[in-house]
Parts: structure tokens; C-alpha cells; sequence
């Protein structure tokens, strides 16, 4: 954001109401109109402008100014769509007062409409902080400083999440946000090689279109291309120009690889490309230019994503090549300098900003597997952004987990939002702004909250990560000391604000992820007050039917299931485990990572949550086999395990597990054997594996056995490269 510097003691006089009554101009006089709106050149975005202020006007007077076009200005007029534009940038805005008259220019696109925001935010008090939710002053005589300043965003393209935008058109206007559908044409944004080449139509007849994979071409929905194939370009081309041709009037696609990590392309030409570039993004370059070339009106927006993050050695992207670049990996404990994972998305930004000015960045600031759980994120935010915006990026997407009921979802669409106009801005005093106006009184307890919670996971030197467990901060930010302070300070919140219900309610959602939190830690624990938790669960569950919260994580998932689940796999049962703390003999041993805590958890009678960075035991790529020492004869008729399935981790469930019993760990009889049917959905579930017999057994020993899918399957993101498998609890009844 840049201002007129020579005006900024007089903005700031004109602002506080400093300025002699000479130097206003009146909109509204004792609830009657005193001006006109003119539209000076009546297009959308103009007229889309005009009626903005217009309706705010008449929601603080009660006076409703005309809205003529093409009409001569006359004094105290708002012109909108005229005046200087020099020193603009899209989307960018002037207000100048000239003889009288406010004159609101824009530098393009939504300019006119950005500056009216603008002004009703400096002086009609208009705070939009989630949608139909703003603050107004309300006064039957409106009065207008002169004024002379101009704004530029830092990013042409400003893209968030907030489940208000679709409830609210306004509000989305206030954030000055976009949307892919506004710019991209054919809703091809991201992620777009199967919408263009679908491998369901292709893979059949042309496998070499796809990926050669581990051996042999591996067509499927989260394949790549060939992109060394002169037919695969050939076809896109073809594609692209019809796309274009049905979409007057847009001028951006994206060409892009699918969502998936290690599926590109392997054969002898593609790695010719690979080896000479030194990374796979060479042979996508490559690719991109060319269309580039074909079609240089148009612009080309590809992904520098997971394996095509760092820039090649030698081909530079094209000017109207825009490079949309993820950082997916990185932790967001600090801001991206400050940690190895956010070191080496850096030197990849510099790289790819050495070579281009066209540079998309797409920031995660988002819990996809427990989206209702806290995020302490927001001293980052402002860091961040500052970093790209060094760097040339020119759009930006800050995937802050918007969704309804997530933790603080509202505050951290209005803190990314106005950020991302302009990163100058305090990130304490946008939530400190935004607080006052939302939750009110319980301010200071929420803002005490939040920053405890960020002191508490630097103090722990735990990470934040994307796809995050509280459960992983149980001993850090969340361990039962903190937890019990932040639910003193929504205690204090919520008693501040008990007279007023639409408060009340807000708090009452801010508190659902530290609700969660308990629940959650509280499963993973044998000394827990069941009567507590039964009572927690209990509110948990009823605010979320209060409040209509539909999801839990990214993978549909919906919080009433989870209260369901919760009642059934985590509180106590009667039943009691015959291999409860069994020794674990390992025949073929898990990954590094989970053999030690597999030999505690695969018996210790506590079943694992949706993430699988806690209790979950994991085999890549293979089969297992393991050992259940219960130490003496057991009689049992039930042998049973417990199996993860989450596709987006690439977590499958396998083809098979069989049970085998044996009192010396010599002699083995077969137990049972249970098959797993393929399994494609995208929620998360907990599969168990059941045998019964009708009559009991004697034995020590029971020999779990698992046959592993191995490889991804077609449908599957990681198509032919190896899937794992999760197992959390061995239990004999």
C-alpha cells in the first residue's frame, strides 16, 4: 500500500476531524440526500461501485443519494470511474477532492470498487468482519474530509478461504478477495492434467500419454503426462484452444501436474530431461513454454509443487508462464526463514524469482486432518507474506482454513485478507481490531488465550504442521497445566459477554477447539476422570448441533460422527483385552519411525484418532509379520485388529490379515484369516479385522499376519508407488 507522501499529514488532520468544516464535503444533510452518486462511464465494476455506497450510505442516514451516469459533476458529487489514474496498479485506486467534487479513479478491474470500500471503512465505520456481521456509523448527516491518496495491493490476485463468501457477495468484496472461476477459464485451476487428458478416456488405447512408473506406464486419475510425448502436447493444444474459444474474454489457464508426489514420468526421454535440468519441473517448463509460444495472447499458470518445487538448472519460464508455487512440506511453528523445511521452500522461491516475475504462491496456514483444533499460526502470516512479496510474487493464495466452526476461521480470513492488500499492517492490531468487534467484552480473555498458546508451542520446540494432531502437543502447548489456564480465560469470556447472546455464541464456537483438544488428548490416557469426559463430549457435541458444524477435516468427516465414534472405540468398555501390555515380537519390522512406540501401543488398550502421527504402527510397500507374547495360556475366542484407512496419506487398507495361535512359538495353528475388499472413499475410517470362534481356544502366542497392497492402485494420488498400511491395537477376547 503506498500513499501520496506529501498528503499524509493532511489525511491524517482530515481523518480526526482537525480540518476547518470549509474543507468537507456533505453526502447526507439531516437525513436528506445533499449529493449524487455519478457513474461516469457505467460498466459493472462501476456500477457495482455506485450501488455499494449507496447502500451503505442508506444504512447509516436513512438517505438514499441518487446514482445518475454520464451526468456533468457538480459540487459535493461522488464520481466513480473518473479522475487520475497515473501511478495505479490493478485492482488499485485513487480518492482525490477537486473543487468540491471526490473523484474515485481506478487502476483496473476492481479499482472502483476497492476505493469505495475504502472510503466507507475510514468514514462511514464500516468493518466487515464475517458475513452479514459488520460494524456502521449510524448518523442522519454524513460529512467527507478532502482527501488525496492512492493504494496499489501488494498482489494483483488475492485468493483466501471463508465460508462467508458464499453466504455473503459483500463481504467478500470488503475482503477484496478473489476466486479462481473470476480469472481462470473452464474452472481449470489446479491439479488439471486428468480434467484435460482424463485417463479413463486415454489410458486404455494410449497409455505412453502417462507416467512410466516403477517398470511399466501407469495410467490413472494422479498420473502425470509424458510430457516428452509430441501427441500429449498436441492434444492439449487442441484442448486449450477450444477452452479458450468457449471462454471469451479470459485469458488465464492452469496446466497442471495432478495432486501427487513421485508419480512423474520415469521413461528414457523424460529422464534425459530430468538428469539435464536436475529436477523434474525442466520437463514441465519445457511443456509450458511451448503453449506459451503457441498461444502468446494467453497466460499459463503450472505448479511448483512437491516434486516439481525447485526450479530447473537451465530452462526459463516464458513471461505469460505463471509459476504457482506450494509449500506444502513446510512447518509453521515460524515463519518460513526460520526452520529447515521453510529454508528450502526459500531457496526454491529465490530460484524461481531469479528466472521469473509471474510468480503465484500458495501458503499453507491450515490443519487438514483436525481442522477444528487450535493453530497458534497467526505471528507468522505477516512474515510470510512480507517474504513473497519481496520475491516478485504477483498472486497470492493463503489456504488458512477458512471452514465453518475451525479455530478462529473468521478472524484469520480478516487478518490473511487484509494483509495480503497490504503486509504493512500489525498483525496484533488486526486481531485485536477484529476481536473488539466480534466478540466484544471477551476480547482480552480470547486475545490472552491465542497468545499463550503461541508462547506455549515456541517454548515447546514442538512443530506446527498441516496435518497436525492435538495429540501431538499433549506435553507442549496442550499439556493439561496450559489447558486448564485457556479454559479459565473462556470461563472469564464467557461471563463477560453472558448478556449478550450473539456473542455468547461466538465464543462458545471459539471454544470448540479446545474442546476437541480435551477429547482428543484424554483418549490417548488410562487415568482419565470418565465422568469429565463423558461431560465434555457431551457439550462438544451439543454445540456442534447448535451451530450445524458439517466438518472435521478435509476427508468429509463430520464432528457428529466423531462424537458417535468417540462413545464407541474410546470410552471404556466392558470388555477387557487378554493382550493387554503383550510383548511384541517383530518377524518383519515396521518402518524405523513406529518400531519402538509399535511395541508399546499395538497392546496398550487406547485406539488411534484420525491422524496417523500417534498410536498408529506403519508398513510401507510390504507385507508384515508380528508376534503377540501374552506372556502365559490365555482361552479366548476373539482375535481382532485394528486398521487405518486415509487415503490422502496414501494409508490403504491391505489385502489380507491372518491370525495364528501357538503355545510355544513352535507349533502354529490357524486362527482365521479376514480379506479387505479395495476401498476408494475418501473418509477416514477405522477397519477392524474380526475373527470369531465358536469355541474357545488355549494358546500364548498369537501370529498376526498382513498382506500389504504395496502399490497404489490407478484411482489412488500415489498411482505405482508404494502405499502403507496402519495397525493400532491387537485385541483377544
Amino acid at each position: 500500500m503506498r500513499y501520496l507522501k506529501p498528503f499524509l499529514f493532511l489525511i491524517a488532520a482530515m481523518l480526526s476531524g482537525a480540518l476547518p468544516a470549509a474543507a468537507q464535503m456533505t453526502l447526507v444533510r439531516n437525513g436528506k440526500p445533499a449529493a449524487r452518486i455519478v457513474v461516469a462511464e457505467d460498466t459493472p465494476v462501476n456500477r457495482h461501485a455506485a450501488e455499494l455506497l449507496q447502500r451503505f450510505v442508506r444504512e447509516s442516514s436513512g438517505a438514499e443519494l441518487p446514482l445518475v451516469t454520464k451526468a456533468a459533476p457538480r459540487r459535493g458529487d461522488v464520481v466513480i470511474g473518473a479522475g487520475d489514474t497515473s501511478s495505479l496498479t490493478e485492482d488499485g485506486f485513487r480518492l482525490r477532492t477537486s473543487d468540491g467534487v471526490l473523484y474515485i479513479s481506478s487502476g483496473g478491474d476492481k479499482g472502483a470498487v476497492y476505493g469505495v470500500v475504502t472510503l466507507l471503512e475510514r468514514n462511514l465505520g464500516v468493518d466487515y468482519l464475517a458475513a452479514n456481521t459488520y460494524t456502521l456509523d449510524r448518523s442522519r448527516t454524513i460529512q467527507l474530509p478532502e482527501m488525496d491518496c492512492y493504494e496499489n495491493p501488494a498482489f494483483r490476485y488475492r485468493q483466501s478461504q471463508a465460508y462467508g463468501m458464499a453466504l455473503d457477495p459483500t463481504y467478500r468484496t470488503f475482503l477484496r478477495l478473489e476466486e479462481p472461476r473470476d480469472i481462470f477459464a473452464g474452472g481449470l485451476w489446479v491439479h488439471t492434467f486428468n480434467q484435460l487428458l482424463p485417463a479413463s478416456v486415454y489410458g486404455g488405447e494410449h497409455p505412453e500419454y502417462y507416467s512410466f512408473i516403477n517398470g511399466e506406464r501407469r495410467p490413472g486419475r494422479a498420473s502425470q503426462w509424458c510430457l516428452t510425448n509430441p501427441e500429449v502436447f498436441e492434444l492439449v493444444a487442441a484442448k486449450v484452444d477450444s477452452i479458450f474459444k468457449a471462454n471469451p474474454g479470459m485469458s488465464i489457464i492452469s496446466i497442471s501436474q495432478n495432486d501427487s508426489n513421485f508419480t512423474y514420468c520415469r521413461c528414457e526421454e523424460c529422464e534425459k530431461v530430468n538428469e539435464y535440468e536436475g529436477a523434474p519441473s525442466g520437463n514441465y517448463i519445457r511443456f509450458l513454454n511451448k503453449l506459451a509460444e503457441r498461444f502468446p495472447d494467453k497466460e499459463f499458470s503450472t505448479l511448483a509443487y512437491l516434486f516439481t518445487m525447485q526450479p530447473p538448472r537451465h530452462v526459463k519460464p516464458l513471461p505469460n508462464v505463471n509459476i504457482m508455487l506450494c509449500d506444502i512440506d513446510c512447518n509453521r511453528e515460524v515463519p518460513l526463514t526460520d526452520n529447515a523445511s521453510g529454508q528450502e521452500f526459500v531457496r526454491a522461491l529465490e530460484g524461481w524469482s531469479a528466472v521469473s516475475d509471474n510468480i503465484f504462491v500458495w501458503d499453507y496456514g491450515i490443519n487438514f486432518d483436525n481442522m477444528v483444533a487450535p493453530f497458534p499460526n497467526f505471528p507468522i502470516l505477516k512474515p510470510n507474506i512480507e517474504l513473497f512479496h519481496r520475491n516478485h510474487v504477483t498472486m497470492h493464495f493463503s489456504q488458512i482454513g477458512g471452514s465453518y466452526g475451525g479455530d478462529f476461521s473468521e478472524m484469520r480470513t480478516y487478518v490473511v485478507s487484509k494483509l495480503m492488500w497490504n503486509p504493512d499492517q500489525d498483525t496484533d492490531e488486526l486481531m485485536l481490531r477484529f476481536m473488539k468487534g466480534y466478540y466484544g467484552e471477551a476480547t482480552p480473555y480470547l486475545y490472552q488465550y491465542e497468545k499463550l498458546l503461541e508462547g506455549g508451542l515456541l517454548a515447546s520446540g514442538n512443530r506446527l504442521w498441516i496435518y497436525d494432531s492435538p495429540v501431538s502437543h499433549k506435553d507442549g502447548m496442550l499439556n493439561a497445566a496450559c489447558r486448564k489456564r485457556y479454559n479459565q480465560l473462556f470461563d472469564l469470556a464467557e461471563k463477560a459477554v453472558a448478556d449478550d447472546s450473539t456473542r455468547l455464541a461466538r465464543v462458545h464456537m471459539a471454544r470448540l477447539p479446545l474442546m476437541y483438544s480435551d477429547l482428543e488428548i484424554a483418549r490417548t490416557t488410562t487415568d482419565k476422570d470418565i465422568d469429565a469426559v463423558v461431560r465434555e463430549l457431551d457439550a462438544f457435541e451439543r454445540y456442534i448441533d447448535l451451530f450445524g458444524i458439517k466438518t472435521l477435516n478435509e476427508r468429509s468427516n463430520s464432528p457428529k460422527e466423531y462424537c458417535k465414534l468417540y462413545r464407541e472405540r474410546y470410552l471404556p468398555s466392558e470388555r477387557r483385552s487378554k493382550a493387554l501390555g503383550a510383548r511384541i515380537i517383530w518377524l518383519d519390522e515396521p518402518a524405523a519411525r513406529y518400531k519402538e512406540t509399535g511395541e508399546r501401543t499395538l497392546t496398550d488398550g487406547l485406539f488411534g484418532g484420525a491422524s496417523f502421527v500417534e498410536s498408529w504402527t506403519g508398513w510401507e510397500g510390504c507385507d508384515a509379520a508380528f508376534i503377540v507374547d501374552m506372556g502365559e495360556e490365555q482361552e479366548f475366542t476373539t482375535v481382532e485388529a485394528d486398521f487405518l484407512h486415509q487415503l490422502g496419506q496414501w494409508i490403504l487398507l491391505p489385502r489380507s490379515v491372518t491370525f495364528a495361535v501357538s503355545s510355544d512359538n513352535e507349533t502354529w495353528a490357524e486362527f482365521g484369516r479376514v480379506e479387505f475388499p479395495e476401498d476408494d472413499s475418501v473418509p477416514v475410517k477405522f477397519v477392524p479385522a474380526t475373527v470369531v470362534k465358536d469355541e474357545a481356544v488355549k494358546a500364548r502366542y498369537v501370529r498376526v499376519s498382513v498382506e500389504g497392497t504395496k502399490i497404489c492402485p490407478s484411482w489412488h494420488y500415489g498411482v505405482g508407488c508404494p502405499c502403507w498400511f496402519f495397525l493400532d491395537e491387537v485385541s483377544v477376547f
